[in-house]
């Protein structure tokens, strides 16, 4: 049985897909109009919409996504780089949960948003992945909840990893992700041109 074909597997979680700043390692291109194999790394990601209850964009400049005809939010508090992306997506989310994802993230497996988002609990605010000892908070679940606590720290400029030793974060440890992604592909992302030679991503034809 295919859940995504019985009904929305996860309906109490939007899928924020966060589109960061302009590529500037990458003649400024925005990311998320990398191509992977004919498609963009947005319309990669947007393939998984259809087990979740919402979609969102998070993007300061949402005019290179307006064909994509998403609900489409800035930083409410500006210039905090991806701790405020997460932000904005906290206080947009119409649902308990939100799962954020990079929009540089061409690769994201089902199976890894299966081991995530199942590790969500009422004692849980928030669970992300541990890899060689570093957290993965941009392919990560949040709590809703935690948006005006959240907007509050940002005064501070924390970093994702000190945002999230202030709440109830699971962190699964890289086993958990080999088991079903053993490559670890889910937490690619595409930053310079060496990343796009090696992993087959290449800039949107002018």
């Amino acid at each position: 049985m295919d859940p995504v074909r019985d009904g929305m597997e996860y309906p109490d979680v939007t899928l924020a897909i966060l589109a960061g700043g302009q590529g500037r390692r990458l003649s400024g291109v925005p990311k998320g109009l990398l191509e992977v194999e004919g498609r963009t790394v947005l319309e990669r990601l947007l393939s998984l919409a259809p087990r979740f209850g919402d979609v969102l964009l998070v993007a300061n400049a949402s005019e290179p996504y307006s064909r994509f005809g998403l609900r489409t939010v800035a930083d409410a508090v500006r210039e905090k780089g991806a701790p405020g992306g997460v932000h904005a997506a906290l206080v947009a989310a119409r649902t308990p949960w939100v799962l954020a994802v990079a929009c540089d993230m061409p690769f994201v497996e089902p199976e890894a948003l299966r081991v995530l988002l199942g590790a969500r609990g009422d004692d849980v605010d928030a669970v992300c992945f541990e890899v060689a000892g570093k957290l993965e908070p941009l392919l990560a679940a949040y709590r809703g909840a935690l948006g005006p606590a959240w907007g509050q720290s940002l005064v501070e400029d924390p970093s994702l990893r000190q945002l999230l030793s202030r709440f109830r974060a699971r962190l699964l440890p890289e086993s958990a992700l080999r088991a079903v992604d053993p490559a670890l592909r889910s937490l690619v992302n595409v930053n310079t041109p060496e990343d796009l030679a090696r992993h087959g991503v290449s800039l949107p034809a002018r």
